[in-house]
């Protein structure tokens, strides 16, 4: 019996958020993170002078944006809530908030068909999102609406 994960392959240190809408999605509010420096040009130049020759010279120029979008692979501690401790498998809040807050508006609808512990949900209704979750388990049910009575 080989353990988990494999010793014949590499682990995998990543999931994939799947995000389904009817049509093309209408809404799209991309998370902002810090850069790490500030957005900087450097570039040669000619500047003219007042007698009407040239220099060159070394500028640089700054954009002044402090931030930028997401990109598609984001670090996110897999931290577990006490809310949830009866689930084996309890997805990051901030993952799911992120998810939420990206493609929807408030009081727009948030589908969950593998609720859970109910991460989704918690998220969607702290961030005045309505929400529908299931599950094909029933144990995962009761965790997810005892999770949520608190909110």
């Amino acid at each position: 019996m080989l353990a988990y994960p494999s010793l014949m392959r590499y682990a995998n240190t990543f999931e994939f958020m799947f995000i389904f809408s009817k049509g093309k999605p209408k809404t799209f509010h991309p998370i902002q993170v810090d850069k790490v420096k500030l957005d900087t040009k450097q570039r040669l130049g000619k500047y003219r002078q007042k007698d009407g020759s040239f220099v060159e010279k070394n500028m640089s120029v700054e954009t002044g944006r402090m931030t930028k979008d997401a990109e598609n692979v984001w670090t996110i501690c897999p931290t577990k809530s006490k809310d949830a401790e009866d689930h084996p498998a309890v997805f990051p809040e901030e993952l799911a908030k992120n998810h939420i807050l990206s493609w929807s508006n408030p009081n727009e609808l948030v589908l969950d068909p593998f609720v859970g512990s109910g991460t989704t949900c918690k998220m969607a209704k702290l961030n005045n999102r309505n929400f529908i979750g299931f599950d094909s388990s029933q144990e995962y049910i009761t965790i997810a609406n005892k999770r949520l009575e608190n909110y």
